[in-house]
């Protein structure tokens, strides 16, 4: 193999990550913090919307069963339409909510519950842990876009969308 060679495809990991941002191996948690943050560092996702570990030397698709990370607390800096909201990850990474890293809302159509998810990295998301999801909602405002009335948020200069308020409200 060359200095240019590409990572061998090494087929399906038994490594899965559930809806709480566990993740498992073999069936089993992953206890160790340190090797979950070293996987996380290698993982991403393919144009195929597979999830990947990727090593210089080897690939191999895992399970993830909603996103891979978990947003568990939110730090708020700055007031109004400067604010900036700050979510760390359950591997502790930090990121701002911002044009690169926009925040989202999908509602279960069955359930009608709402799925808030951050982009953390490179197509891989956070699904907002619901504690922080309630404190984002005390965060919201009410703005006119395109003529319809929304609840959302702001943070570094930008509105993020929470839902629509309807008119019997």
């Amino acid at each position: 193999m060359g200095e240019h060679a590409r990572a061998d495809e090494c087929g399906v990991f038994d490594i899965r990550i559930n809806r709480d941002g566990l993740w498992f191996y073999h069936g089993t948690p992953i206890g160790r913090r340190e090797l979950v943050k070293l996987f996380a560092s290698v993982l991403r996702r393919d144009s195929e919307g597979r999830y990947l570990l990727e090593t210089p030397a080897e690939k191999g698709v895992i399970e993830v069963e909603d996103a891979p990370f978990l947003a568990v607390e939110l730090s708020v800096e700055g007031i109004g339409r400067s604010r900036r909201l700050i979510f760390r990850t359950n591997i502790d990474e930090n990121v701002v909510a911002d044009i690169d890293h926009p925040l989202r809302v999908v509602t279960d159509p069955s359930s009608g519950e709402p799925n808030p998810y951050v982009m953390v990295r490179d197509g891989l998301e956070a699904r907002l842990a619901r504690p922080v999801y309630y404190e984002l909602v005390e965060l919201g405002d009410e703005e006119t876009i395109n003529g319809e009335v929304q609840f959302g948020v702001w943070s570094a200069g930008r509105f993020f969308a929470l839902g629509t308020l309807d008119d019997g409200r």
